[in-house]
């Protein structure tokens, strides 16, 4: 299970109650002084060490991926690591085809990892499937030196003890084997009695500073001793996650703020490894991101309209875009400024700035950043950016030929101030890249009045010498507008509808130019006579 990707702590691991936080107020000054001594301690910048965990369970969701960009921005900020490991330990959630899912995904958001599976590092293996060896001799470990103990209860006796405990009384188990006698261990483990391996969390309360709450404290009748390894050996999220930050050397954790009340166990877990030499023998810094919301007041989850990263890969966002939003979910570069680059959070990013408040996700905002990305580009990165569209819409071949990709081009400019998304594209420009047999006028479109209309239309362009978009608009105006005396929404309409089968349209005399004048004049005629076929009769 990946703290990545959980809402809720393992089987066999009770839940702690929520912890008194206090933390910086939301009435701080946005641009406070940077302050790297509390962020860093005695660490070179380039220490730092982050890491993403995702399991490999399908989509990756959008509060997922704004982890990933935090962490990986942290550590670009300040020249250190950031290590994917995959955490898929538990093996009846994890999808096979995922694992590629996942690693294509932050391949395409371009949040390349520098450690991890393809990659390799000096910490390999980087999947935690292929890591048992590892928590098995850890666990022994634990064990032999006492921090760890096993736990003969069933779940019915833990229970049934429970149930007798006064109201209001703390829950969680009661450290019923915590000190087993020598003798009584032995006769359970003779007759095979099933056991679970449990942390002994010591007396006193948990604290750390965590830097996007301030102090986080755990009181410590809410920690109860917890679940390492299940009775058949399984090792668990609480066992796998801090084992594997201590021995890649991760300095600090950021994640979500659903699983701060797993941390305290963590921090117990991570000094124990300190204790017998497992990894640097520090706790890594912690920073709890903001909940993400959706409708509701809800927390944004998997089964939310929204949630998953392939939705918005497929309907046309740019990976920079939806990284852009994502960061404001939490942090914002300046506060009067919603758009910026990649490279430029990067630069600006200070953990310490991130509002601890809950943020909520929402869709139109996130479109509308997307839209001023695509402003931005350039015709060339635009063109890349629709090649796939089209390719998948069937309109070019893939690669497109020569000829393809210069229309793509050339359609570029005329879509970028119309599009929020780049697969918009498509329906606006379609009428391009088709045969003039598979235009289908909009019903409504045309009617009896529209003959005059496109006859003259027809009249005007077939006479021009240059066709191109200025000569296309002076020889409309003049026979439509001054000679029909129409107004230009009457004069222009039927002329659109014919040659794009469409109400909306790019640029009317910058499409005509495009789409030349053998189609443009087969285009009107076709629609001649289906406006004739749809007269009414008299």
């Amino acid at each position: 299970m990946s703290d990545a990707t959980s809402s809720a702590d393992p089987a066999g691991a009770e839940q702690a109650t929520g912890p008194e936080e206090t933390g910086p107020s939301p009435d701080q000054p946005l641009h406070a002084p940077r302050d790297d001594a509390r962020v860093l301690g005695d660490l070179a910048p380039e220490q730092v060490r982050v890491r993403f965990p995702p399991s490999p369970t399908g989509n990756l969701h959008v509060g997922n991926v704004r982890s990933a960009l935090f962490n990986w921005v942290f550590a670009r900020h300040y020249g250190g690591t950031f290590v994917l490991r995959v955490e898929d330990t538990d093996a009846g959630r994890n999808l096979a085809e995922s694992y590629q899912v996942l690693y294509d995904s932050l391949t395409w958001l371009g949040l390349e990892w520098d450690e991890g599976p393809g990659v390799g590092g000096p910490y390999a293996p980087y999947v935690q499937s292929e890591r048992g060896d590892v928590y098995r001799d850890v666990a022994g470990r634990l064990l032999e030196s006492g921090a760890a103990y096993r736990c003969y209860c069933t779940r019915e006796e833990i229970e049934a003890r429970e149930a007798l405990l006064p109201k209001g009384a703390p829950s969680g188990y009661d450290g019923f084997c915590r000190n087993l006698p020598a003798e009584r261990v032995a006769q359970l483990e003779a007759v095979g009695a099933p056991s679970v391996v449990r942390m002994r969390v010591p007396d006193g309360d948990i604290v750390f500073d965590d830097l996007v709450r301030g102090e986080v404290r755990f009181a410590a009748e809410h920690v109860p001793d917890y679940v390492l390894v299940r009775a058949n050996g399984e090792p668990l999220y609480t066992l796998v996650n801090p084992v594997d930050d201590a021995l890649m050397e991760i300095t600090h954790v950021l994640r979500g703020e659903d699983l701060l009340p797993s941390t305290p166990r963590q921090v117990v877990l991570y000094e124990a490894l300190a204790r017998i030499g497992v990894g640097p023998g520090r706790t890594p810094r912690f920073g709890h991101l903001p909940t993400v919301l959706g409708e509701g007041n809800r927390r944004l989850s998997k089964r939310d309209k929204g949630s998953g990263l392939a939705e918005y890969r497929e309907q046309g966002y740019l990976p920079e875009a939806l990284l852009n939003y994502l960061a404001l979910l939490g942090w914002s570069i300046a506060e009067d400024r919603d758009v910026f680059t990649l490279a430029e959070m990067v630069e600006a990013f200070d953990i310490l700035r991130v509002n601890a408040n809950p943020a909520r996700f929402d869709p139109r905002k996130c479109e509308a950043i997307n839209a001023s990305h695509i402003r931005l580009l350039d015709v060339g990165s635009l063109t890349e950016a629709l090649v796939p569209f089209f390719v998948g819409a069937g309109l070019v071949a893939d690669p497109p030929t020569t000829e393809q990709h210069a229309l793509l081009a050339a359609v570029a400019p005329l879509v970028q101030e119309r599009i929020q998304t780049l697969s918009e594209a498509v329906g606006l420009v379609a009428f391009l890249f088709v045969d003039d047999a598979r235009i289908q006028v909009e019903d409504g479109l045309l009617s009896a009045q529209s003959g005059p209309v496109l006859a003259a239309a027809r009249e005007a362009l077939a006479g021009l010498q240059t066709f191109d978009a200025a000569g296309v608009e002076a020889a409309l105006r003049a026979a439509l507008v001054d000679g029909l005396g129409l107004k230009p929404r009457l004069a222009f309409g039927p002329v659109r509808a014919a040659v794009t089968g469409r109400k909306i349209s790019p640029p009317l005399f910058e499409s005509i130019e495009l789409l030349g004048r053998e189609s443009t004049l087969a285009r009107i005629d076709a629609a001649q006579g289906a406006g004739a076929a749809d007269a009414p009769a008299r």
